[in-house]
């Protein structure tokens, strides 16, 4: 029997329109058609009066949540090393564990467990790092699409400044498996798509940069990578591309920063002026990872900057630099280090406010995926439906108050229902 994506669902209904405009609906009635929103509704129009209608309450229904950027090797070691800086974490805690899912049997212990948790999470969309191992990453991809989210996993490419455990031999060994991998998956997966993934560039050689552009190319692949995350990392590129003008420069110089490439750079804490105006022209998604900047200290990216010009900007988890996979948690952690920002180091640049960082984790994100991350008329349906009944309080809350609780409260224990697609998960 087909599954059918036309239902109605009924409940205290969030979502947001733009950065600072949230709707709230109160026992509203959010339509499903054919696994897209047809609208949410205050009084059910009589078209839809037979469809199935399940009915939650007073629980609230929000929009599936979208994670930008994060390492799915990295989930086991989640809570350690965090009194170490990024190239120090990277030798230390990251290389070395990565290198262990050449191994198909800890691969597996691993990702199952990965994706177990990414399930029960409140996220439906997420942009997911593997390591260079192919095998292991069509492992990875294989689980992940039994999840039933929607989700881009990435072969890791790294040909230079690597441990001796973690390393790709050359540019053209590089290449030659992911395009084995790209064959391996041809047709494979509903849910879950290939996305080019050069580690950075101080782990990817020039020439590997330019086969990596031919393969986006050839495939029409979307890319992921890290972009000025620390100061040290921001000068180590400059002395291995002394002819870019500034780190962002370095990947539009091989056609790997937007413009025409959909393209998610993670964290983006120390940009340029001209950093910046690249990206926007680019239109470069930016993964903020307010968590992982805070514990590796790499610092706080000025995301006030990126929101007020428009740009394309979503959260991240970027696990393990990040201890946890709860992009609730980034959207409180986007707010309180905004505020150190304005506090600190720039008055004029005034902090996250709630409404701003539920819309960066839903809609901002959920842009990269195509119409997701609303309810709008014609957005992709990802919802994820929340009870609060547990989280007691003696005053009278109304919707966008409860909303805030649950952000900076919840955890899976809260979640009580996620849709992908119009596709029930739980």
């Amino acid at each position: 029997m087909k599954e059918t994506r036309n239902f109605v669902l009924r409940g205290n209904i969030c979502y947001s329109l733009d950065p600072t405009t949230l709707e709230t609906i109160e026992a509203g009635y959010l339509v499903c058609e054919d696994g897209t929103s047809a609208g949410v509704y205050r009084e059910l129009p009589e078209q839809y009066a037979g469809w199935p209608l399940k009915d939650f309450g007073d629980r609230l229904i929000i929009p599936g949540l979208t994670d930008l950027h994060l390492h799915a090797p990295q989930y086991g070691f989640r809570g350690l090393g965090m009194d170490l800086e990024l190239l120090e974490w990277l030798n230390t805690r990251t290389f070395p564990e990565e290198a262990k899912y050449g191994d198909l049997e800890y691969a597996r212990r691993g990702y199952t467990i990965f994706a177990g948790n990414m399930k029960r999470s409140a996220t439906t969309r997420a942009c997911i790092f593997a390591t260079i191992h192919r095998e292991s990453t069509v492992m990875l991809m294989d689980l992940m699409e039994e999840t039933g989210l929607k989700t881009m996993v990435g072969k890791v490419n790294m040909d230079r400044n690597s441990p001796d455990i973690l390393i790709e031999e050359s540019a053209e060994a590089s290449a030659r498996d992911t395009l084995a991998w790209l064959e391996q998956i041809h047709g494979r997966y509903e849910n879950t798509r290939p996305i080019l993934t050069p580690r950075f560039i101080p782990s990817c050689t020039d020439e590997l940069m330019g086969r990596l552009k031919e393969i986006q190319r050839d495939f029409d692949l979307p890319v992921q990578s890290h972009l000025s995350e620390n100061q040290g990392e921001i000068a180590w590129v400059k002395e291995l591309c002394p002819w870019s003008e500034f780190y962002g420069d370095a990947y539009d110089h091989f056609g790997l920063f937007g413009g025409g490439v959909d393209t998610v750079m993670a964290h983006c804490v120390w940009p340029s002026e001209a950093e910046i105006a690249r990206m926007k022209e680019r239109g470069v998604y930016v993964a903020h990872c307010p968590q992982s900047n805070t514990n590796l200290s790499s610092g706080i990216a000025p995301v006030r900057t990126y929101l007020d010009q428009g740009m394309n900007i979503g959260l991240g988890t970027d696990v393990a630099g990040g201890t946890g996979e709860s992009v609730f948690r980034a959207m409180a952690d986007a707010i309180q280090v905004s505020k150190l920002r304005w506090r600190l180091t720039d008055d004029r640049l005034k902090p996250l406010t709630v409404q701003e960082a539920f819309y960066l984790g839903t809609k901002g994100g959920g842009a990269f995926f195509g119409k997701v991350g609303s309810f709008e008329p014609g957005y992709e349906l990802d919802a994820v439906v929340l009870d609060d009944a547990e989280l007691q309080h003696p005053q009278e809350l109304d919707l966008a108050e409860r909303l805030e609780r649950l952000i900076y409260l919840s955890d899976d224990r809260h979640i009580a229902g996620k849709f992908v697609a119009g596709r029930r998960i739980f």
